[in-house]
């Protein structure tokens, strides 16, 4: 029951700092962060397969009818969602216990960051491609997504460093 108020918590609370604030941020009219990628990074290891991509659409769903795009993040965020399993097991080749969650105190500092980044990437890449739908200036778009993945990537770290339940477990 915990996990599922945990759950929503983060579901709610990050789709309104996305909508709310983060929207609005245009870091010099390239860059704008999205930190709602931060649930799916931490849906636990147990969910399966179907549950984190279902997850993952709903996300990418609710955050398309509340920036009014057409779709763009529903199919981003079911694109990582779908992959991050076989992410997970990239990085981490043993077996993980169900409950975990992932966090720089399970995965290590450089797993989780890496594992960050390449769902990051995934997203920006695809987000980008859907948006754009040409390839009519390949410098621009490179820009935006490598500008976009750094900004993306620092915040995300940035929240599991101050993450309450990642400081108080380190003891």
């Amino acid at each position: 029951m915990i996990n599922i108020v945990r759950g929503l918590l983060y579901f709610v609370v990050l789709v309104l700092v996305q909508v709310l604030i983060l929207n609005n941020i245009h870091f010099l009219r390239l860059v704008t962060p999205f930190l709602y990628i931060y649930f799916i990074i931490k849906l636990p290891i147990g969910y399966s397969s179907v549950q984190i991509t279902f997850l993952s659409f709903l996300l990418g769903l609710v955050i398309d009818a509340l920036s009014n795009t057409s779709g763009m993040h529903t199919a981003a965020c079911t694109l990582i969602g779908f992959v991050r399993p076989y992410i997970i097991q990239l990085f981490m080749r043993e077996n993980l216990p169900e409950n975990l969650y992932p966090s720089y105190k399970t995965f290590g500092y450089g797993n989780f960051i890496r594992f960050t980044f390449v769902l990051v990437l995934l997203h920006h890449v695809s987000l980008f491609l859907i948006e754009s739908l040409t390839l009519f200036d390949p410098l621009f778009l490179a820009i935006r997504i490598l500008a976009g993945i750094v900004m993306t990537t620092t915040f995300i770290c940035m929240v599991e460093a101050f993450n309450r339940e990642t400081r108080t477990n380190e003891d």
